[in-house]
């Protein structure tokens, strides 16, 4: 049995099932937020925290409509061509899978 299916059976489960939800896309919403300003893919992290959010809030997957489309906008706006936006994601993602690869190694997280 899924672990969704079985918080889901009964009225708290599915409480405790927004709860934790709402927890974590909440915090790596936040994470991805403070990511903006620092380094990092701080889009991509924001709007995965939004994605995990809207799979439980239809107002989050509204938000997120609006994000994608506010940073597309402002992609648009610097003029950087699409192929270069992906690539640019591509490699901020495989270079933080790497960072978080390298320091689970070394035993720092």
């Amino acid at each position: 049995m899924k672990i969704r299916t079985w918080f889901k059976k009964t009225q708290i489960g599915r409480v405790v099932w927004r709860v934790i939800i709402g927890a974590i896309g909440g915090l790596i919403t936040v994470l991805g937020a403070i990511a903006l300003a620092g380094p990092g893919p701080g889009i991509l992290i924001l709007l995965a925290g939004l994605g995990i959010l809207a799979t439980e809030f239809a107002w989050a997957a509204r938000v997120m409509v609006h994000t994608r489309t506010y940073a597309q906008i402002a992609a648009d706006k610097v003029g950087i061509p699409k192929w270069v936006q992906f690539a640019l994601i591509a490699g901020a993602a495989v270079i933080s899978i790497v960072a978080i690869l390298y320091l689970y190694s070394t035993g720092k997280i």
